[in-house]
């Protein structure tokens, strides 16, 4: 699977289009729907997928689904454990904290997560907006901590990561008192 990565808006979300066998599947298309869909070019999109709902992260939804005419993911519609997506095949991990329903899309068998909002290169998400919560962050944090280290995290905004760097240098990671 390769992955091209469209920074976008004015916060520079990161879109993500997963590709395979010239299908994709997109991660957060936050704003800039024409940028998006030049990128695409002529290839087939078979969904979408939202982190969360923040304005930042779901700007050219309704863009993209007219073009192609596909579904829209999220927690309302993603179980929690294996999911499938034509041949995208992934795990969903609840990570609620900067909010609500905040969901990680993990592909076990590239290494590969994709964390929206809750977990970026030596930070974590804001906990002190509408929806988010410090007690749901320390759970999640404990939760993704269970994870193989080599596992390679692309986050919402900035530059990967991976989850051994965090565990072991995340101030949030380290210390709870810290949230």
């Amino acid at each position: 699977m390769n992955i091209e990565i469209i920074k976008v808006g004015n916060l520079k979300c990161n879109c993500y289009l997963l590709i395979k066998d010239n299908k994709i599947l997109i991660i957060d298309p936050g704003d800039e729907g024409d940028k998006i869909i030049e990128k695409i070019g002529d290839r087939e999109v078979v969904g979408i997928i939202i982190t969360h709902h923040h304005y930042d992260h779901i700007g050219a939804v309704k863009d993209v689904v007219n073009k192609y005419n596909v579904l829209v993911y999220d927690r309302s519609n993603l179980e929690e454990g294996q999911n499938k997506i034509d041949e995208f095949i992934f795990d969903i991990i609840y990570t609620p904290g900067h909010k609500e329903d905040l969901i990680t899309i993990y592909f076990e068998k590239e290494k590969m997560m994709f964390t929206g909002d809750f977990l970026f290169k030596d930070n974590i998400g804001r906990c002190d907006l509408v929806g988010s919560d410090i007690n749901d962050m320390k759970k999640s944090i404990d939760k993704i901590k269970k994870y193989d280290k080599d596992i390679i995290v692309y986050p919402g905004h900035g530059v990967k990561t991976s989850l051994g760097y965090e565990i072991d240098n995340n101030v949030y990671f380290l210390d709870e008192d810290m949230l």
